[in-house]
């Protein structure tokens, strides 16, 4: 696993921990098709399904911030993977909720320590409903 995987898996890690405490219900992770791929997969406590996109960062790199690197064609991508999934699990879309895409920014300290475990020093931005107006 190269370093840049350990980095993504750790903030998918720490993503879906932020998650569960705010009352979201992790149904997916990795969710694989040969043109995209979901992060995760949850339930919100309103029943809507979510869509997460996770983009982690060790460190800000000249002003970047780990959502900046959401483009709009990686954001495309998964909107048309979140309409595979929507196809293939349609019982998983409440009618009144529908589904929509949220991006999970997650920024570690560096260099990455043990701290990151117990949460110190990581940063989480969430955003809800990137996907609005495609």
């Amino acid at each position: 696993m190269t370093q840049k995987s350990e980095v993504g898996q750790l903030g998918e890690d720490i993503a879906c921990e932020y998650l569960v405490k705010n009352g979201y219900s992790v149904l997916v992770r990795n969710y694989r098709r040969k043109w995209g791929e979901i992060d995760v997969v949850a339930k919100s406590k309103d029943e809507t399904l979510v869509f997460f996109e996770v983009k982690t960062m060790t460190e800000s790199k000249g002003g970047l911030e780990p959502e900046d690197q959401a483009s709009t064609s990686k954001l495309n991508r998964i909107k048309r993977t979140c309409e595979a999934f929507v196809g293939n699990n349609p019982n998983l879309v409440s009618e009144n909720r529908g589904w929509r895409i949220d991006l999970l920014a997650v920024l570690l300290p560096r260099p990455a320590s043990p701290l990151i475990h117990s949460g110190k020093g990581v940063v989480i931005r969430h955003y809800q409903n990137v996907g609005r107006g495609w």
